[in-house]
């Protein structure tokens, strides 16, 4: 005899648990009120139908837009079956993430460093290029003490997954060192140039991902379909200039999330957030909107939906 108040429709089908339908039939509850219709084709209208059908009272559209950005990740990845990403970068305020000689230790300040590390643990993978995983020797893990995180977070080390065409990540590396410790993907080309062994980056527990190739790079749309069919349903991508360009020129991109720092450091060879060849016309540039700004400390992030 109570209301039930849920975010998403009930599902109808087994998957995980046993329909959700059965069970509120089953304890009599007297009305259901449905904040979003599930995209699941499986589930669309159904499970609404079957709880009508059984005499429950259903209301439906009730704070929808602020649940499809709580579900946001399920959302797109149950209807295209690839991650949901979110890009970050960091820079300067004139525009660099690192300086000319390469330098980008510490861009951002702590706190900064800590929401970044927050987003890591929230996100299924995280995604760097063949550069950063030479140049920086990261661990891309998630290094937050358990009592930084919120209660509604818990502690989860993201999925590993460097873009490494040639698979010429060095064997010393610390992500190769460490993938016992953590998952780890290689995503390398499907052509003969590979230059790294296979067999003794697997015996250190690193996956291969063999994906198509465009322009000689592993292909984004095909990466991201080949991740999405291992389950993998969110990114962090944490890439270099390079990297960056690849996702955002492929659609791959959903939100952005930049740092800048009021810091200048000038170069006319340091990089910048995306590389690549870049769009000819203004008209023509990647637009975000959406937008939020928060200020953290002394630095700005501002946060935006690709459009």
């Amino acid at each position: 005899n109570t209301t039930l108040y849920v975010t998403l429709e009930p599902c109808c089908h087994y998957g995980k648990t046993p329909p959700c339908t059965d069970i509120i039939i089953e304890k009599g509850i007297k009305k259901v009120v449905v904040g979003l219709l599930d995209p699941n084709p499986l589930v669309s209208g159904k499970g609404i139908s079957i709880l009508q059908n059984a005499g429950i009272e259903v209301v439906t559209g009730v704070e929808e837009d602020k649940i499809r950005e709580l579900n946001k990740v399920f959302l797109k990845y149950i209807k295209t079956k690839r991650p949901y990403v979110i890009l970050k970068t960091a820079m300067t305020l004139d525009g660099k993430i690192a300086s000319y000689t390469g330098d980008s230790k510490w861009i951002t300040n702590e706190k900064s460093r800590e929401l970044v590390h927050k987003l890591r643990s929230q996100m299924m993978g995280i995604v760097a290029g063949i550069g950063t995983g030479k140049s920086d020797d990261p661990m891309l893990n998630c290094r937050l003490a358990g009592q930084q995180l919120s209660s509604a977070v818990s502690m989860r080390q993201p999925i590993r997954i460097i873009v490494d065409t040639k698979a010429s990540i060095p064997m010393e590396s610390r992500i190769v060192r460490t993938a016992k410790e953590y998952r780890t993907i290689l995503a390398v080309g499907n052509s003969q140039s590979l230059v790294g062994d296979l067999e003794l980056l697997k015996s250190f527990n690193v996956e291969i991902l063999h994906c198509e190739e465009k322009d000689g790079h592993v292909d984004i749309n095909d990466l991201m379909m080949k991740l999405g069919a291992i389950g993998i349903d969110s990114l962090l991508l944490e890439g270099g200039s390079s990297l960056n360009a690849a996702f955002l020129e492929s659609g791959s991109v959903d939100e952005v999330y930049a740092f800048i720092a009021p810091k200048i450091i000038g170069g006319e060879h340091s990089k910048s957030p995306t590389g690549g060849k870049g769009i000819q016309l203004m008209k023509d540039a990647i637009v975000l909107n959406d937008i939020e700004v928060e200020q953290i400390e002394n630095d700005i992030l501002i946060k935006g939906r690709v459009v």
